[in-house]
């Protein structure tokens, strides 16, 4: 080939290269740099995840609460009481913890513990603005409370995840630990479905490594890319300082306990009337059960579905609908998640011979609170 026809194939072809690298080189910037760029690119070989924390922050809270106490409440202080014409009758408590904005129209998720007996609850946002907080409603069974503050043009960060979460996820704590200020802490999801704490009645927890302090309960797990995929709710520590193991509600649990008391003031559960206790080995030899699974129902309640349905002490809860159970504690949270006036077949083991017993499912007695 002449030096004349290179000349020719190169200006043929010289066009639709130099377009597809413009291209190439748009789409590119769009993703990297561009206004959908990715929270947690790499940036000359740095992760940085300013981007995720620019997009949830704002939304986090600080949150204030005050317990006005009786003086009888209130240990004595002679020496403060000797230059006082009459001792003061009563006294304030004060406690500190976040939240999360889930809804521009102004509610605010919390963990119930941060906000239990207080009298006044005081919202301070990220840019300055502070308010207080009515309660919408409470559910301590999962340590979850939902605020309400009466402002404008709010952030916020939705509770729809980006998909399961698993371990190994990175992910992002912002809250108020100690009282300092917003922070931002990092780590992965250790676990997931942690149970058996004694945190909350109905537990489903994610657990991090991500440093979580006094004043964080309540506030965000992020991931990555901002998404909130949780609620900040305890430690598990000897003498209440950080050692790597923290827990968070899953934003899917909080969605659902926000929608029922937005709708109903409480949430709203299923119900069985029983008390169960877990298989052990010794107690599954004694009822003739070759695997150890489920749960002996130890008492029924009376007039209860479960009552009503024939269910009877000792007998054994193995599975739901033909699903099995791994242990009894599972098949309370099954249970909950129910709707009332649900049909439901409970395969139990009686007398050592497997029975399924069919029952409507009632609704769930509100909790006690302290």
């Amino acid at each position: 080939m002449g030096a004349l026809s290179v000349i020719r194939a190169f200006r043929f072809f010289a066009g639709p290269i130099l377009a597809g690298l413009a291209v190439g080189l748009a789409v590119l910037w769009w993703y990297e740099w561009g206004p959908n760029a990715r929270p947690g690119r790499y940036d000359s070989g740095t992760a940085s995840y300013a981007g995720a924390v620019n997009h949830a922050a704002p939304a986090v809270v600080n949150i204030f609460t005050t317990q006005i106490l009786a003086s009888e409440d209130v240990p004595e202080d002679p020496l403060f009481n000797r230059f006082m014409e009459e001792p003061r009758r009563e006294r304030a408590l004060n406690s500190l913890g976040s939240g999360v904005i889930v809804d521009d129209k102004g509610y605010i998720l919390t963990s119930y513990h941060v906000i239990r007996d207080a009298d006044e609850i005081l919202v301070a946002l990220r840019d300055g603005r502070d308010a207080p907080a009515r309660v919408v409603g409470t559910d301590p069974e999962t340590d979850l409370a939902l605020l309400h503050v009466a402002l404008e043009d709010l952030p916020e960060v939705e509770l729809n995840g980006n998909g399961p979460v698993q371990v190994g996820d990175v992910v992002l704590a912002i809250g108020n630990p100690l009282g300092v200020g917003q922070t931002v802490s990092m780590g992965i999801v250790s676990a997931t479905g942690r149970s058996h704490l004694g945190i909350a009645t109905f537990e489903n927890f994610i657990q991090t490594d991500a440093a979580i302090n006094r004043g964080n309960s309540g506030g965000a797990l992020i991931d990555t890319r901002g998404h909130l995929i949780g609620i900040n709710t305890a430690i598990l520590s000897a003498d209440g300082s950080w050692q790597g193991i923290g827990f968070a509600t899953p934003a899917s649990i909080a969605r659902e306990v926000m929608r029922d008391l937005i709708d109903h003031g409480r949430v709203i559960r299923g119900y069985l009337g029983v008390t169960v206790q877990d298989i052990t080995p010794s107690l599954a030899e004694t009822f003739g059960m070759d695997q150890v699974r489920g749960g002996v129902i130890t008492e029924v309640v009376i007039d209860s579905p479960a009552h009503k349905g024939g269910l009877q002490p000792g007998d054994v809860l193995v599975g739901i609908n033909d699903i099995a159970m791994a242990d009894g504690y599972e098949a309370m949270n099954r249970i909950a998640g129910m709707k009332p006036d649900e049909k439901v077949s409970l395969n139990i083991v009686r007398n050592r011979q497997p029975l399924t017993v069919d029952v409507v499912i009632g609704t769930r007695p509100p909790a006690e609170t302290e």
